[in-house]
């Protein structure tokens, strides 16, 4: 089925626009994760000063965090070229051969997900990470034969939310290695002003704090929510986004103080109610709340994990005596100890 055409009215940004519009375009302008782009300032501007192409860089972390707007600053603060695909989209040698012979010399090759290629295709990165070449096999059984082709110098930027799912042989052909880190609400507090400047937002600093306390981390999220509480505050408010704002805009959307929305709350629940605290099964608890284990694994549990409301066993997930309390519900004598 063909997909329909995109319409664009003319001077009017849709949400994709705007999310791109919010990236920091250098390494000044990107907050937070200060020990990193420190390292990658100094990396980069001696890559520039030697006129090379800057060692390959692997960046992992959950998501939203700024692995590709990092990508892209690398790219822009050493002038050249970025290519961007990502580890799913890469199904066959041919498609990676096609790209990597198209690079210009010194491109940032970016691969989001890179813990998603297959094993085959992993392995035509060996070479070309290393040797800066491309062996080729031309023909079939007893005529075929290998042709290699050299490649110019690049930079693969690999980003991934699961670095524990990369073979040690493509990651230790990473020369930097970076994990991000969630954020301190200060630091989100300074993007949600940035981006709320660029949208053209007016937001005071109680605003900025309340939506910034409630992003799990997160700048994605900050984004987000912020695009959210303009809505509001423009159909429901005086058009400012302050706290009271924030706060009647975030409880329309079930966001609550610590940043859990309604399915963080479902996933709770079934643990301390329905499961009597766990321990119960990352399958099981899928089923319950209706979500794919994957996603509650890589999106949902992780703020949950760091919330302390919930523990990892080997016999399964378990809720915290703090789990008990954010519900409102009395916790049994045996649940897991308030951190």
């Amino acid at each position: 089925m063909t997909e329909p055409p995109r319409i664009h009215t003319p001077g009017v940004l849709d949400e994709d626009d705007l999310d791109r519009s919010l990236r920091p375009r250098t390494l000044d302008e990107f907050v937070g994760q200060d020990g990193i782009r420190e390292q990658l300032t100094v990396s980069v501007q001696a890559a520039v000063a030697r006129g090379e192409a800057l060692d390959h860089v692997l960046l992992s972390g959950p998501p939203g965090l700024g692995k590709t707007s990092l990508a892209q600053i690398v790219a822009e603060e050493m002038g050249v070229r970025f290519v961007q695909t990502a580890g799913p989209a890469l199904e066959r040698k041919g498609d990676v051969a096609a790209l990597l012979t198209a690079l210009e010399p010194n491109s940032v090759f970016f691969v989001d997900e890179i813990h998603r290629l297959n094993r085959a295709l992993e392995e035509t990165f060996y070479p070309a990470m290393e040797d800066r070449s491309l062996p080729i096999t031309i023909g079939q059984g007893a005529g075929a034969k290998v042709v290699t082709l050299d490649l110019p110098p690049f930079t693969l930027v690999g980003a991934t939310t699961r670095a524990g799912l990369l073979t040690t042989p493509l990651r230790d052909r990473f020369g930097i290695q970076h994990r991000l880190e969630g954020y301190a609400p200060d630091d989100l507090a300074r993007i949600v002003r940035r981006s709320a400047g660029i949208l053209g937002i007016a937001l005071d600093d109680a605003g900025a704090w309340a939506i910034a306390s409630r992003s799990r981390g997160t700048p994605r999220v900050a984004n987000r929510l912020l695009k959210r509480v303009r809505d509001w505050a423009e159909v429901r408010g005086s058009g400012v986004v302050d706290d009271a704002a924030a706060d009647a805009a975030l409880t329309l959307l079930e966001v609550d103080h610590l940043g859990l929305d309604r399915l963080d709350r479902e996933i709770l629940n079934a643990v301390c109610a329905t499961f009597a605290g766990g321990p119960v099964g990352l399958s099981t608890l899928a089923i319950a709340v209706g979500e794919e284990a994957d996603t509650i694994e890589d999106v949902y549990e992780p703020y949950l994990l760091q919330c302390g409301l919930l523990q990892r066993t080997p016999r399964g997930r378990a809720a915290t005596a703090r789990a008990y309390a954010h519900l409102g519900i009395e916790a049994p004598r045996e649940a897991a100890p308030l951190f």
